[in-house]
C-alpha cells in the first residue's frame, strides 16, 4: 500500500461506527469502542541469525510511520506518546483494561496519539511485534476518548 492508501484507512477509522460485537479479521479487527488496523507487516524472523533482516524491516516501518505521523500532524495537530507499560501490567494483574488498549499493550511499547475531540475520539500509530520471530506490524487503532484520558495535562 502506499501512503496515501495508509491514511484513506486511517480516515475512514476516524470516522467509522464501532462495532456493536467484537470482531477479528485478517487486516485487524475491533469492538464495541475500538478499530485496529494492520498497516503494514514484514516478513517473519525466524531465520534471521544476524538479526540484519530485523532492523531493515524495522527502519522501513519507522520510516513510513514517520510519514503518516508528519501527514496526521499537519492534519489534526501534534500527537502525544502513550506508554503502554501500565496498561500490559495492569492486564497481567487481572484488572479491566479497555480496547484496543489492552490488546495494542501485548505487542506495542509505546504508541502516539492524536486526539479526535470533535468525535470523541483518539487515533494512534504505532509499531509492535507479538515475539521477537514474528512479523513486525504497523498499527492503526482509534478508541473512544474515554478509554485513554486525552485531555489530560499528565500524558503518558
Amino acid at each position: 500500500m502506499t501512503t496515501d492508501e495508509y491514511l484513506a484507512t486511517i480516515e475512514a477509522l476516524a470516522v467509522q461506527p464501532f462495532p456493536e460485537v467484537t470482531y477479528v479479521e485478517s487486516s485487524g479487527g475491533g469492538g464495541p469502542g475500538h478499530h485496529v488496523r494492520e498497516l503494514q507487516v514484514s516478513r517473519d524472523f525466524w531465520d534471521d541469525d544476524d538479526g540484519q533482516a530485523w532492523v531493515e524491516a524495522e527502519a522501513e516501518l519507522k520510516a513510513c510511520l514517520d510519514d503518516l505521523a508528519a501527514r496526521l500532524t499537519a492534519r489534526w495537530g501534534h500527537a502525544f506518546v502513550v506508554d503502554l507499560g501500565p496498561y500490559l501490567i495492569a492486564g497481567c494483574e487481572g484488572e479491566p483494561v479497555p480496547e484496543p488498549l489492552d490488546y495494542l499493550s501485548q505487542e506495542v511499547v509505546s504508541m502516539q496519539v492524536w486526539p479526535l475531540p470533535d468525535r470523541g475520539r483518539w487515533l494512534a500509530l504505532a509499531i509492535g511485534q507479538a515475539d521477537k520471530e514474528l512479523p513486525l506490524i504497523l498499527y492503526a487503532a482509534v478508541g473512544r476518548a474515554s478509554a485513554l484520558d486525552v485531555n489530560s495535562s499528565g500524558r503518558s
